[in-house]
């Protein structure tokens, strides 16, 4: 009882008084029907051929092609988890800026992704470079390793480009 004989009311709850989470992508299987959800389904697509590419290519130049491999796996994982995140409909119930949270991941993907572009680009232009390898002076890069690597970079950049649109999607939510 307060002085003035009122009763006083118990605290408010705290678990009730957060705030709604922020999201403006669908959940569930309506994200599938949106740009920046058939994006990251090709990300997680395209990616997978990188570091399958890179790794089939027996990484003949695991300095560069090692951190190739890093950001195109860790990226496929992040972007299933992402991906699975919507889809199960966890984000409803994880108090967080979604909008936010979405562009912080695709710039950061997306300038880890480009770096990793431009070492398979450059990792792949040193297929003439001769190398003594034992006693025959041989190419770095045999021409089996040449065109699995080509494949590898083009594959790299057209991801790095779908890492930018789903940038530039979440830019645009996250604005108000």
């Amino acid at each position: 009882m307060s002085a003035g004989g009122a009763p006083v009311p118990p605290p408010a709850n705290p678990a009730v008084s957060f705030p709604a989470p922020r999201v403006t992508l669908p959940v569930g299987p309506d994200i599938l029907r949106t740009y920046s959800g058939a994006f990251v389904c090709l990300e997680i697509v395209l990616g997978a051929l990188v570091w399958i590419l890179v790794a089939s290519s027996n990484v003949p130049l695991p300095l560069l092609q090692g951190w190739v491999m890093f950001v195109s796996v860790t990226a496929f994982i992040c972007s299933l988890l992402f991906l699975g995140v919507f889809l199960s409909g966890v984000v409803t119930q994880i108090n967080a800026n979604w909008n936010f949270l979405d562009l912080a991941y695709h710039f950061t993907v997306f300038v880890f992704y480009f770096g990793a572009f431009l070492l398979e680009a450059a990792a792949t232009s040193l297929h003439d470079l001769r190398c003594n390898r034992t006693m025959a002076v041989q190419p770095l890069l045999n021409d089996n390793q040449y065109n699995i690597n080509v494949a590898a970079t083009i594959f790299a950049f057209v991801t790095t480009a779908c890492y930018g649109c789903s940038l530039g999607l979440a830019l645009r939510r996250w604005r108000p």
